[in-house]
C-alpha cells in the first residue's frame, strides 16, 4: 500500500474539470524549449541501455529519445490519442487517467526505465503511481522525472503551484522515497540558447531532474 505524503489541500487544482476533457485536442507544439530537449535527450543517452524496455509515461506527439538508438522496446502512454499516433518512437501505447486510475495495465516487472517529463506537475496523486510503477518497474530499474518551471497552471496541483523549483525537487524525491525507491540523484541546472545577435546566448529553460532506483 502506498504511504500518503500529500494533504487534500495540496491536491486541489484550480480547473478541476476531468483532465480528459483539457486534453480532448491534440496540442502539436513543444511545451519546452530547445536547449531544454537537448539536455533531455543527452540525459536518456546517458543512462538508458540499449537492450531496455522503456515506458514513456505522459507522453504525447514527439519524443526526447536519442534518434540514433533503438531500444528494445518502448511503450507510450499519455491522454491525447491522435498526440501518441504521430509519436513515431513508440511501439504500443494507451490512454488513461492517472488522477482517476493510478493502476497500470502492464505486467509484473515488465519495464527496465520510466520517463516522466513535463509531466509529474500535474498528479493530484502521485503516491498511488509512484508505488504501483515499482511493480511494473524490474528490480534495480530506474525512473527519470524530469520538468522545468512551466506548467499548465490551472491543471497543476497546489503543491506545485506554490513551490520554488527546490521545493519541487525535493518534493519528487520524497514521494518517491516514501514509496520505497531509493539510490537517488537529482539534476537542477540553468540552460543556454542561441540569441539573434552575434556571440550572445539567452537563457533557455532551466532543466530539473530526479532519478531513482526501484
Amino acid at each position: 500500500m502506498s504511504v500518503q505524503y500529500l494533504e487534500d489541500y495540496q491536491r486541489y487544482k484550480e480547473d478541476n474539470d476531468d483532465d480528459e476533457l483539457f486534453y480532448t485536442y491534440p496540442r502539436f507544439v513543444n511545451h519546452l524549449d530547445d536547449s531544454f530537449r537537448k539536455r533531455l535527450t543527452q540525459l536518456y543517452r546517458d543512462k538508458i541501455n540499449v537492450d531496455n524496455v522503456v515506458l514513456d509515461l505522459m507522453s504525447s506527439w514527439t519524443s526526447h529519445l536519442p534518434e540514433e538508438i533503438i531500444y528494445q522496446r518502448v511503450v507510450g502512454h499519455g491522454l491525447n490519442l491522435q498526440e501518441l499516433q504521430r509519436n513515431n518512437r513508440l511501439d504500443s501505447f494507451w490512454t488513461q487517467n492517472f488522477n482517476v486510475n493510478q493502476i497500470l495495465p502492464l505486467e509484473d516487472n515488465s519495464i527496465d526505465t520510466c520517463l516522466m517529463v513535463a509531466a509529474w506537475q500535474y498528479l493530484q496523486y502521485p503516491e498511488e503511481l509512484s508505488f504501483e510503477l515499482r511493480r511494473v518497474i524490474k528490480e534495480g530499474g530506474q525512473l527519470i522525472v524530469s520538468f522545468s518551471n512551466r506548467a499548465f497552471w490551472v491543471k497543476s496541483p497546489q503543491v506545485w503551484v506554490t513551490s520554488s523549483d527546490s521545493e519541487r525537487i525535493n518534493y519528487v524525491r520524497q514521494v518517491l522515497e516514501r514509496q520505497g525507491w531509493h539510490s537517488f540523484e537529482t539534476i537542477s541546472e540553468r540552460t543556454s540558447k542561441k540569441s539573434f545577435l552575434p556571440f550572445k546566448s539567452l537563457e533557455g529553460d532551466p532543466f530539473f531532474s530526479v532519478l531513482a532506483i526501484n
